[in-house]
């Protein structure tokens, strides 16, 4: 096998993982709104926040889509606050 088609099956995981990843924690937090507990939303933001950011600074999202979802998720985790 040519080396660059192992290094695309490597990359290619990692970028699904993450991706699942971020999915996983968004929709975490998205459960948690209605029960307006604020340690909870707090910490799962942050949490959510993380992912995306790490995600963005690894290239595997581009950073506008990450600043993107981090402004959708924060506005709706201050709207369930209010």
């Amino acid at each position: 096998m040519l080396k660059r088609v192992r290094q695309a099956e490597k990359l290619s995981l990692r970028n699904q993982s993450m991706q699942t990843k971020i999915k996983t924690y968004v929709t975490k937090l998205e459960a948690a709104l209605p029960s307006k507990n604020k340690e909870d939303i707090d910490s799962l933001l942050k949490a959510a926040v993380k992912v995306i950011s790490s995600a963005a600074s690894k290239g595997i999202i581009h950073k506008n889509t990450a600043s993107r979802k981090i402004s959708r998720i924060t506005k709706k985790a201050n709207i369930a606050l209010a």
